[in-house]
């Protein structure tokens, strides 16, 4: 199964398996989403979800520690641990 992931601040959408971590996706296409310890830990890699926040993976307990820390809503999740599932709008937070 495949799904599109669209970058806002660039203006790219790519098609990619089910499954597959937004951070995966866009250090090659080169999204402004910028990366600390790539591990959920340390939030700096916040993203905005423009649209499609229900076709992301949940988040993990970490991820969702991570996101009450930095006083982060619904709108907003880790790159590095959100998971494509069906078609999605996200960008820099």
């Amino acid at each position: 199964m495949k799904a599109e992931l669209t970058f806002a601040d660039i203006g790219i959408t790519v098609r990619v398996p089910a499954g597959t971590r937004v951070i995966d996706v866009s250090e090659k296409v080169g999204s402004t989403i910028v990366y600390g310890c790539r591990e959920g830990d340390c939030g700096t890699c916040l993203m905005h979800v423009i649209k499609g926040g229900e076709n992301l993976s949940q988040p993990s307990v970490l991820e969702d520690k991570v996101l009450k820390e930095n006083m982060a809503g619904k709108q907003f999740r880790l790159a590095c641990q959100a998971q494509i599932l069906g078609n999605v709008t996200v960008g820099p937070a």
